[in-house]
């Protein structure tokens, strides 16, 4: 990592308020050039607390950008931080209408030039994308890194039909201690309290609206930009990672967009910007890689968008993509082996579909419920125990079908295999998850990737259709993306299973599985051909052609991580009670620990998840998360505590919510609230 110290322009910092037409006002901080001339601006727009949650990511590229010619807005949206008003549903309208009006604010300020970009991501992609879709006019470009076309099938709530325990109790958790947190008060004043009170008398947890929209209904079509790709109006930079779960969306972004305003780039990485050097690498110069993207769209006169003597921007290929090599399961990776590819064009004519045929007999596949414990974590963030581990025990719970690479050259796919499955089910709900696992010759078994399918959804994720008990049906269902190189000598394996906990929610009478019949299944794998070198659509000269600077960032924040003699909880620990058959994962998801910022602000963060399910029966399941957390400054003489509890069952008929919020000034309860709600249960 090269640390910037030096810039072409000096800079300076201003946190603001900006005003919405209703009244409310958003925080803001601002770092702009030091220079006589309007500039164009660049907004990141999300809730997630810019005076302490991300300051430390923010200062890696805001200064970064403003130092090269660019006012750099961070904004926290309503409701959250420091910002006025209270919070609503994620991503909801008035989110929206207020982040087009901050779009039109900075660029009617006399310090901007009019040309706004926003970038951002996961929740700050998110917004990017849906703001671009309402088209205001001043905005110009969007850099989407992590971030979702589709809320309700590329998110943290359904995959495949299927309700997502792992990601939605654990989003909805962390949003609710979000939401319930108080403004600061060296930056909101003495009315601090009085603006928390009034933020917390509006909170709701947001798994009670998640779980009421069951199918993709009008709630979750009109949540992403899938609906409608023309109304984007602004070009658009769409960033992935294979280890991230919404890598899909650049897959698709670049097919539907128009080429002469979009591109596509997908690494190794995981749910992180991929500068920031965390596992899995290697990272690369993307502040230089987004400031050219700028430079293009946001200020075409200068050098940086003319290439500066090189190609610009848009002569890069539609979509670079890493694929990677063969290597051994572990849950974290500092690097991992490869090289990046070039498609001009997506999807690919160099990427042909390989069907590989099943063999066998009918086989019935009753998977115990708890398999999937070593899934590994739905978005990965870098930390020791993300990364699913070695695959065997879980092929062990599955029926497994696996084709030899032939010695030559390896089998490279780029894109999204799918698979056709020939299933009976003797009950009138189901699922299936696949899995694609790379097998080495000492047997052990790498995920390479994975995908899901409610059966209830199979003619469509709008709709459940329970299954005609007894009989056979052909069902097909993609995978997630992936780029990835099979040696000669490896095996290809899919290994299919009827649970996946806790990624899948089990559904009552699940636990009867399914008959597989080989006879009427395959395997298709988007199977990369090596063209001719030279010939610019594969692994030629285009492909050779692709390298990245080193990562820079402008210098760190400062913020202290006091030292403690306190033994640090296991990532991922997996508990089986032998007498019970009960199996418990807990999580501790690392999110931040105790900071001191260099403003006196400290803040203590501990969370922890857990996720039950006894192995022969589905309606044990059961999540819970509880979050405690402490913002103290010791010279104002403040002391906020928030503590929330969120847990998840279900019986046959629906699922049992409980959640508690528990706000505290010093040792006195300001604010304390319970909900307790059953939600009924469609066919997920």
């Amino acid at each position: 990592m090269i640390i910037r110290t030096e810039f072409p322009y000096e800079t300076t910092r201003e946190d603001v308020r900006i005003p919405l037409p209703d009244g409310v006002e958003l925080y803001a901080r601002i770092w702009r050039p030091v220079t006589d001339e309007p500039v164009p601006a660049l907004l990141e727009y999300l809730p997630y607390r810019l005076t302490d949650w991300t300051a430390p990511r923010d200062w890696q590229r805001h200064p970064w950008y403003a130092g090269h010619g660019y006012a750099s807005v961070r904004v926290d949206v309503r409701g959250h931080g420091c910002s006025g008003g209270r919070p609503g549903d994620a991503h909801d309208a008035r989110e929206l209408a207020d982040g087009v009006a901050v779009v039109e604010w900075l660029a009617a300020q006399p310090w901007c030039t009019g040309s706004v970009g926003m970038f951002g991501i996961s929740w700050g992609g998110f917004d990017s994308l849906k703001i671009a879709a309402l088209a205001p006019e001043p905005l110009k470009a969007v850099v989407a890194v992590c971030s979702t076309d589709d809320r309700y099938d590329n998110d943290v709530h359904y995959m495949g039909g299927s309700l997502l325990a792992v990601d939605m109790h654990a989003r909805a958790a962390t949003m609710l201690a979000f939401a319930s947190r108080p403004p600061d008060p060296k930056y909101v004043g003495d009315d601090w309290r009085g603006q928390w009170l009034d933020r917390l008398e509006s909170v709701e947890p947001l798994i009670h609206t998640w779980l009421s929209h069951q199918t993709r209904d009008d709630y979750w079509r009109h949540g992403g930009v899938r609906e409608d790709y023309a109304a984007i109006g602004a070009a658009v930079l769409a960033v992935g990672g294979w280890h991230d779960p919404y890598r899909d969306t650049v897959l698709r972004l670049v097919e539907h967009l128009p080429p002469t305003r979009v591109r596509g780039l997908i690494g190794p990485w995981c749910h992180q910007y991929p500068d920031r050097g965390l596992p899995p690498g290697p990272a690369i110069g993307f502040l230089q890689e987004t400031l050219r993207w700028w430079d293009h769209w946001l200020r075409p006169e200068s050098d940086g968008a003319r290439g500066a003597g090189g190609p610009g921007v848009m002569d890069e290929p539609l979509l670079r993509a890493w694929i990677g090599d063969s290597h051994p399961p572990a849950t974290v990776y500092e690097e991992l082996p490869g090289r990046w590819v070039a498609e001009k064009a997506w999807p690919s004519p160099s990427v042909i579909p390989v069907p590989y045929l099943f063999q066998g007999q009918p086989v019935p596949v009753v998977s115990p419920q708890h398999t999937g414990t070593d899934a590994g974590r739905f978005r990965p963030f870098g930390n020791d125990g993300d990364l699913p581990p070695d695959q065997r025990e879980e092929d062990a719970k599955s029926a497994c079908f696996e084709f030899p690479v032939a010695d030559g050259e390896p089998v490279e796919i780029l894109g999204r295999p799918s698979v056709t499955l020939r299933l009976r089910l003797d009950v009138p709900y189901g699922q299936v998850v696949a899995r694609l696992c790379d097998i080495a010759p000492d047997g052990s078994s790498t995920l390479v990737t994975r995908g899901a399918l409610n059966l209830s959804a199979r003619r469509g994720r709008d709709r459940a259709l329970p299954w005609p008990a007894g009989s056979y049906e052909d069902v097909t269902f993609e995978l997630n993306g992936i780029g990835h190189a099979f040696r000669p000598g490896h095996r290809i394996r899919l290994a299919v299973s009827s649970a996946y906990w806790p990624w899948i929610w089990p559904r009552a009478g699940s636990e009867a599985g399914w008959t597989l019949d080989p006879a009427g299944s395959s395997l298709t794998l988007p199977v990369r051909a090596a063209p001719a070198s030279g010939s610019g659509s594969g692994s030629g000269s285009a492909d050779e052609g692709i390298v990245f600077e080193a990562p820079e960032q402008s210098a760190p924040l400062g913020v202290a991580i006091p030292a403690t003699l306190d033994e640090p909880r296991p990532e991922r620990l997996v508990v089986r009670d032998v007498a019970r058959g009960t199996w418990r994962l807990e999580v501790d998801p690392r999110y931040g620990g105790t900071r001191v910022y260099p403003d006196g602000l400290e803040v203590s963060e501990d969370a922890e998840e857990v996720y039950e399910i006894q192995e022969a029966d589905a309606l044990s399941a059961r999540t819970r998360s509880r979050w405690r957390i402490r913002l103290h400054r010791p010279d104002l003489g403040w002391d906020a505590r928030v503590e929330t509890r969120s847990e998840i069952s279900c019986d046959e008929g629906g699922f049992l919510t409980s959640n508690e919020v528990v706000c505290r000034e010093g040792d006195e309860v300001l604010f304390h609230r319970t909900w307790e709600r059953r939600l009924p249960r469609a066919a997920v």
